[in-house]
């Protein structure tokens, strides 16, 4: 199955990327220090493997996760806190540098924007399950996961429609990495137990809050991102599509689409939580946000090509196959309604073959596209010099 048309193939030969940071931090603190750290790396390394290495930064990360707090709710040692900001501080820097790497070796390509941003789609999910770590957010990891995954696909959605990647003065690639690595680094000083107290305990200087004050601070911190950084941001990426599509007389009804296969996966998963006798993103955080993750990860690879083959504005029907595997996860759970909390199926069973479906789709995705770019691009995916003609 092919997903690049000659269309597509055509418009890959005349692609250009166009991005704008508003970020203060980034121009004045961060770009300095990333322009001398890309002299490190030797001429001949490709910019795809210097963005593969920074994303096994974070699976490292996520496993220490894993090994240490299987469930999220309990503290891993405080080297482990530190080990996640400073695993999550490399990804920052490599995921940064990578493409001045492309830019210093005069190798950039339209594989080279797909396979960070696809990186990147992934890295929501591993870090997510970092910090959860760090946070002993147990099953609110998945929703953390949520708060990063949205901004990130609406973003991805308005360059889509756009033509621009547009990251405000305050953005998550910059300051929101920023914070959470420093949250790590904190919380290797003062202990992961102290996200798990009352906001007011932790914060007293903002106990006055209403509402929140009385929470544990893992969760307050949820609901402070969500009101101060996610809403502000999809209202942004919302209003800039409706500049584009009003000013090229398109349907928004159409461009909303779009986020139709995002939606039905959300919904879809926390309905199978609900539905669930065995509390799967509470037992299973791991499973579920990597399994979840990965059919994001397509989901955001399948809009990102549309973007560089500049395929028409509107639904991909490919984009659905991420959510196939779930009306049989959702029907297993309901057979335990039918008998007496014991699904057909062992729901660890379910999990696992969820991950493995969204492993395999995505692992399909990326290598079928990996090969179709660099064989009409006439380049490798890490190797620097062009194939011969």
């Amino acid at each position: 199955m092919g997903y690049i048309g000659a269309h597509g193939v055509s418009t890959l030969h005349r692609y250009k990327y166009s991005g704008v940071d508003h970020s203060l931090v980034a121009k004045y603190v961060l770009q300095p220090f990333w322009s001398r750290f890309v002299n490190f790396f030797p001429l001949w390394m490709p910019p795809n493997m210097i963005t593969l290495t920074g994303f096994m930064f974070l699976v490292i990360s996520a496993l220490l996760g894993y090994i240490y707090s299987p469930r999220l709710d309990s503290p891993p040692p405080r080297w482990v806190n530190f080990a996640h900001g400073l695993l999550l501080f490399l990804y920052q820097t490599f995921d940064a540098v990578d493409g001045k790497q492309a830019r210093r070796t005069n190798s950039s390509s339209p594989l080279g924007e797909l396979f960070d941003h696809g990186c990147d789609a992934l890295a929501c999910a591993l870090e997510a399950l970092a910090f959860g770590s760090t946070a002993l957010s147990g099953r609110s990891t998945f929703w953390f996961w949520v708060i990063s995954a949205v901004p990130f696909y609406l973003a991805t959605w308005e360059h889509y429609f756009t033509n621009t990647l547009i990251l405000p003065a305050v953005n998550g690639p910059t300051e929101g990495l920023m914070l959470i690595y420093l949250a790590h680094f904190f919380t290797a000083i003062v202990g992961g137990q102290w996200w798990a107290q009352d906001f007011g305990k932790s914060l007293p200087f903002l106990s006055w809050v209403p509402v929140i004050n009385g929470i544990p601070t893992n969760r307050a911190i949820l609901f402070l991102m969500i009101a101060f950084a996610v809403i502000p941001t999809i209202l942004f990426n919302v209003y800039n599509v409706y500049k584009v599509v009003q000013a090229r007389k398109g349907s928004m009804l159409l461009a909303l689409a779009m986020l139709y296969p995002f939606v039905v996966l959300l919904g879809g998963v926390l309905a199978w939580d609900y539905l669930s006798p065995n509390d799967i993103i509470g037992n299973y955080p791991h499973l579920v946000v990597v399994g979840t993750g990965l059919a994001f990860g397509f989901l955001v690879g399948r809009m990102i090509l549309a973007h560089l083959c500049d395929e028409p504005k509107g639904l991909k029907t490919h984009m659905c196959m991420s959510l196939l595997y779930l009306p049989f996860a959702l029907a297993n759970a309901l057979t335990a309604r039918l008998n007496d909390g014991l699904p057909l199926v062992d729901e660890r069973w379910v999990l696992l073959f969820y991950c493995a479906y969204t492993f395999g789709l995505y692992l399909h995705f990326a290598t079928s596209v990996i090969h179709e770019i660099t064989t009409a691009l006439g380049i490798y995916c890490f190797r620097i010099t062009r194939k011969e003609a």
